[in-house]
């Protein structure tokens, strides 16, 4: 994993999100592929020198967006994305449009597609 995150301390974008977003980076060019285990958040702590929490944070935002899993004694692994069929792929464009016209945020219209999900 070293040298595949980099984190600018003057930067206005938080560390965990650039954390967050350049591993989410990796995985989408397949720099980090299904399976492959990333550091341990003390170890990419260290290494970056951040906090526990910090690299934590990212994780976990990874986790939540399906980009990685963390099972206890296997650590975080990569899971690779879905192949999105095309037909999702012009709605999801669809939506967006269509939120972007009604003035709505990205969290908004995500909020809306997960209300709209049947549970």
């Amino acid at each position: 994993m070293s040298g595949l995150v980099a984190i600018d301390a003057g930067g206005r974008v938080p560390p965990f999100e650039q954390v967050r977003s350049q591993i989410a980076a990796q995985i989408g060019a397949g720099y980090l592929v299904d399976g492959e285990r990333l550091p341990s958040v003390r170890g990419l702590a260290d290494e970056l020198g951040l906090a526990a929490g910090t690299v934590a944070k990212a994780y976990q935002l990874l986790e939540e967006s399906g980009l990685v899993h963390t099972a206890r004694g296997a650590g975080t692994r990569v899971i690779r994305p879905a192949d999105v069929p095309e037909p999702v792929t012009e709605a999801a464009r669809a939506l967006a449009a269509a939120a972007r016209a009604a003035g709505l945020s990205a969290d908004q219209a995500a909020t809306a597609l997960r209300d709209a999900w049947p549970a």
